[in-house]
Order: structure tokens, then C-alpha cells, then sequence
């Protein structure tokens, strides 16, 4: 199941958030907060199985925090799908919005507007492995396999986990230090159709319509396999092309630039999408992709043919 976003934002301004909130603050029957590498982000919502999930998947926050930034989250019938986003005090609302896939990628995104303006913190969509004290990020457009062989590679022994689909970078020097956020992942079940290994957590697990569940990815790997940060050495964009033969490569930074910058930064929840926004996240990536080795691979082989592939290049081989 692919996470592509099908909505688009609204930006609106304040006065118009004062007006949603006060109009729907009322249908409010849950709130919660959670700790998104730092920021208190506050979920508003008459759903229980968004404040559940939201729960099993994020780090709670003490409720003496004040909140950096919101996300209102409603259901009301015979309306349309809408996100509306208020810049200023860093406030989503979410009408109709039927998939926690994009729940979680919004509230993430809200924390990376946050870091992104005020701490010079930014952040990837994408997964972040630890090898040998030694972080590797695939990188990739929707549909190319970035969770397939993320949860391939975690059934080599000396892998480690800091994030499967999101994660936040700041730089110490010449060293890109990668973050975690999520307590727990949002997996989808076919990755035991083609891993094995994942059987037994996809037997137990609850799913949603989508075909996804909040898992506790300690249960199959082992509670210290998943960490709070690494040190990015590596760079793998995925990408799925037909008519290109090769494989795998070496990219320069520029190359690998201008493959993230036609793709959105591989970032389809992205809620700010100005010129200012766009050379603050080419800047970064500049900076990132001239500290790090960086690939390609086409993932257009079967999975395990792919996955040598991305091994190969992982253990430096």
C-alpha cells in the first residue's frame, strides 16, 4: 500500500484558525500529547482509533507542556477530505481524513515545520538504518520499495533501526547526526509475503483498511536494536525504472540533488511548500549529500535480487 498523498493543504491564517477552533473545540473528546524529537505536538480528535494509534505509535508528552504545534482532527459527515494549515501557530486541521498513515505523517511534518524555521533542524521522509555504528538512509518516491527493503535489512543481525519512514538531522561538523522519533512503527502487512520473518507480528497484529498496523518491530528484532540516533555515512535513493539497465551506482552530490529536488525531496506531506521553504530544504540537502557516499539502485529486480544489491552496498562491498 502505497502512503502517496492524495490531499492537498490549504494554508489559511490565524484569524481562521481561531475561527476552526472555536467552532469544533466542542466535538474535542480526546487530547494527547506526543514528543516528536522535542516538540510537544497536540492531537485534538472525537476519533478513538486515531487517539489509540496515536498512543501506540508516538512518545507521550507531559501534560504540563505547552504544545509548539496542534493537530485537530475530526470526522463529519457528507464532507470532503480537507487539511487546512495555519504557518503561524503551527496548526493542522484534519477533516475526513480515513487513513492514520497521513494522521502521523502530518503531525511529523508539523514538528518538521517547527524545527525546520526555528532550530535549523530538518527532515528526511524516509528509513534509517545503524550498520556497524555506521547510518545508512534510503531515500525514495512513493512505490519504489523504500519499506520493503528497509524491513529486509532488518533481518541482518548487526542491523540496527532509528526510523522506517521519517526521520530528523542536524549537523555537528562535518557529521550529519540522524534522529528518531517514533516509538513504534506503522508496518504494512504484506512485508511478510516477502519476508518470512515477519509472520508471526503480522499473525498477531490488528490492521486497519489499509492494511497497516502500529507494530512494535522490538518483538521480532529485539529491544536493543532500535535506536535514538546515528552518525549518516550512507545515502541509498531507490527509484523503479524499466527502461534503465543499471542497477546500482555511485552518484555525485549534484546528480543526487537534482533527483531529490524533482521529486519534492521524496516528501509528499510536506505542509509548506514556498520558495522559502524549498531553498531552506535544497540548502540542507547540499549540505547533507556532501558529507555522505550516495547510491542509486533501481529496485526493479525481485526483491531478493534487490536486496543483495542494497547489502552489497551497505557493508561496503
Amino acid at each position: 500500500m502505497s502512503s502517496q498523498a492524495k490531499y492537498e493543504v490549504e494554508l489559511i491564517n490565524i484569524e481562521r484558525k481561531d475561527e476552526l477552533l472555536q467552532h469544533y473545540f466542542r466535538e474535542v473528546l480526546y487530547e494527547e500529547r506526543a514528543d516528536i524529537y522535542g516538540c510537544c505536538i497536540k492531537l485534538l480528535t472525537n476519533l478513538k482509533y486515531v487517539k489509540d494509534r496515536w498512543e501506540e505509535n508516538f512518545y507521550p508528552m507531559s501534560a504540563h507542556i505547552r504544545s509548539h504545534g496542534r493537530l485537530l482532527v475530526v470526522e463529519e459527515k457528507d464532507k470532503p477530505m480537507t487539511v487546512m494549515y495555519d504557518p503561524l501557530s503551527k496548526t493542522a486541521f484534519l477533516f475526513n481524513v480515513d487513513y492514520y498513515g497521513w494522521i502521523k505523517s502530518l503531525a511529523l511534518a508539523t514538528a518538521g515545520d517547527i524545527l525546520e524555521d526555528e532550530h535549523n533542524i530538518n527532515s528526511i521522509h524516509g528509513a534509517c538504518i545503524d550498520m556497524d555504528g555506521h547510518g545508512i538512509c534510503l531515500i525514495a518516491p512513493p512505490g519504489t520499495g523504500k519499506t520493503t527493503h528497509t524491513y529486509g535489512l532488518l533481518r541482518i543481525p548487526d542491523v540496527r533501526v532509528l526510523s522506517d519512514d521519517w526521520f530528523f538531522v542536524r549537523f555537528s561538523d562535518n557529521s550529519a547526526l540522524a534522529y528518531g522519533s517514533e516509538k513504534n512503527f506503522y508496518t504494512p502487512a504484506d512485508v511478510a509475503e516477502t519476508w518470512g520473518e515477519y509472520k508471526q507480528i503480522v499473525d498477531n497484529a490488528i490492521f486497519d483498511n489499509r492494511g497497516r498496523a502500529i507494530i512494535d518491530i522490538r518483538w521480532i528484532i529485539g529491544k536493543g536494536r532500535v535506536v535514538p540516533f546515528t552518525t549518516i555515512r550512507k545515502i541509498i535513493l531507490l527509484k523503479r525504472d524499466l527502461k534503465d539497465t543499471t542497477l546500482a551506482r555511485r552518484m555525485n552530490s549534484s546528480e543526487a540533488l537534482e533527483f531529490l529536488e524533482y521529486h519534492n525531496f521524496c516528501n509528499p506531506h510536506l505542509l509548506v511548500r514556498s520558495d522559502r521553504k524549498t531553498g531552506l530544504r535544497r540548502l540542507f540537502f547540499k549540505n547533507l549529500l556532501n558529507r555522505v557516499e550516495t547510491y542509486m539502485v533501481n529496485t526493479t529486480p525481485p526483491p531478493n535480487d534487490t536486496h543483495e544489491i542494497i547489502r552489497r552496498i551497505c557493508e561496503g562491498r
